[in-house]
């Protein structure tokens, strides 16, 4: 006998045909269901063997369809089209499928099989979460010491970090969503600016500066495309251009910033117990401890943001990064004004309360909107993380997204506003 077609899951099965049932009395009763998708080559084929101490259920596997748990396929079909199945039985069209002694049983199998999923998934969130804590921890102790240490090696650092972010922009400009609506820049050009990037920094130590570098290096990217074979685009001008800008000529003020303000903090009372053979009281300089102070009030504005985001995020930001909430941000912000009056306090610079406050704020507004930008780059580029480099973290351009505006606006602060107001 044939009936109307249930649907399990994607797949819809158009024949149900039910043979006559063994007499009870013979201890065991069969039902065969077989299920034929129409127009296609996925056959299925169930059959129940019931007695009066357990229901088993085989299933033969096809190439492309699998069962992991039998009994509840079962279920599913008397549970896909309940009014359809009664209809039939009261006209007579085929018997009540029988749940057996054990249908309990496959219930509470179903709901221990969902909670396993549950704990799988708070298991794997718990293990994500460590390996982000663990790597971040690693991170920060190499980049606090990278930064003390200043000079080439502060510079080298830098460069190695910024050419895999440039290497990271140039394939989310190259991804399939954002190529979709513009020509991107051939790959020859892309790895020309990731090394072109990468010396900007080394550039701005040797030569103090970094103006030349930037016009050099715009004037052969430029003379590079308009040269290429076929038909050179505008959109390929201006993502190149662009990355020259965000990966090489912004992370040059962390340089000019560490490196170039080399005038001694004379109020840090840490100058006068550093060791002699680290550079004495002369190695903690202003650059010093204001690039001190300018990544630890934005390592505090991520984390009082994620936190304050978890906890009270009702109020979403904007379109650019569901996640984000204002409840998230105000955290931050206090977070990382916090850490700057804090920092200011122990540092004893900047010596005016004031100063310190408008440092932090300066510094949460960097981080905050730099790491808006990259959420737009990646969401028109269709992907969730720049790239896999960190485990747990995803690529260099996701974790410094938030430095790449700050480097800029913190040396401004430092070398225009702070001796212009004379604090």
């Amino acid at each position: 006998m044939k009936a109307s077609f249930v649907e399990i899951d994607r797949f819809k099965l158009s024949s149900l045909s039910l043979p006559s049932l063994c007499p009870c009395e013979h201890g065991v009763s069969s039902k065969t269901l077989a299920f034929n998708k129409s127009a296609s080559k996925l056959k299925l084929k169930v059959i129940l063997t019931c007695n009066e101490s357990r229901s088993l259920v085989r299933v033969p596997r096809d190439r492309r369809f699998g069962v992991n748990r039998n009994c509840r396929t079962l279920t599913a079909v008397a549970r896909a089209e309940p009014n359809q199945i009664n209809e039939g039985e009261a006209k007579g069209l085929y018997p009540e499928v029988d749940k057996g002694p054990n249908s309990e049983q496959i219930e509470v199998d179903a709901g221990m099989d969902r909670n396993d999923n549950l704990a799988s998934d708070r298991h794997q969130r718990a293990s994500q979460l460590k390996k982000r804590i663990v790597f971040g921890i690693g991170i920060g102790i190499c980049v606090a010491g990278i930064v003390l240490a200043g000079g080439w090696v502060f510079t080298v650092a830098l460069a190695a970090a910024v050419f895999v972010c440039a290497r990271e922009y140039f394939e989310l400009v190259r991804s399939r969503g954002i190529a979709k609506g513009m020509t991107p820049p051939p790959r020859y050009v892309s790895r020309a600016c990731s090394v072109i990037c990468a010396l900007m920094p080394i550039l701005t130590l040797y030569f103090g500066q970094i103006d030349v570098s930037v016009t050099s290096a715009s004037f052969v990217v430029a003379m590079a495309l308009l040269l290429q074979k076929g038909n050179p685009r505008f959109a390929q001008l201006s993502s190149a251009m662009f990355g020259l800008f965000y990966c090489g000529y912004l992370p040059c003020f962390w340089v000019k910033l560490r490196c170039g303000l080399a005038i001694p903090s004379l109020n840090s009372e840490i100058g006068t117990s550093w060791p002699i053979f680290l550079g004495g009281r002369a190695h903690w300089t202003v650059g010093l401890v204001a690039t001190l102070i300018s990544i630890s009030s934005i390592i505090a504005a991520d984390t009082y943001a994620f936190i304050g985001g978890k906890t009270f995020g009702r109020t979403p930001l904007t379109n650019i990064s569901p996640k984000k909430t204002w409840e998230g941000a105000i955290a931050g912000l206090a977070g990382c004004i916090a850490t700057a009056l804090i920092l200011s306090k122990i540092l004893h610079w900047p010596t005016s309360l004031l100063s310190a406050a408008a440092f932090g704020f300066l510094n949460f507004m960097g981080s905050l909107f730099g790491d808006l930008l990259e959420s737009m780059i990646k969401r028109d580029a269709g992907v969730k993380d720049s790239g896999s480099l960190i485990p747990g973290h995803g690529g260099i351009l996701d974790r410094v997204d938030s430095y790449i505006f700050t480097g800029a606006l913190s040396y401004s602060f430092v070398k225009t506003f702070l001796p212009l107001y004379g604090v």
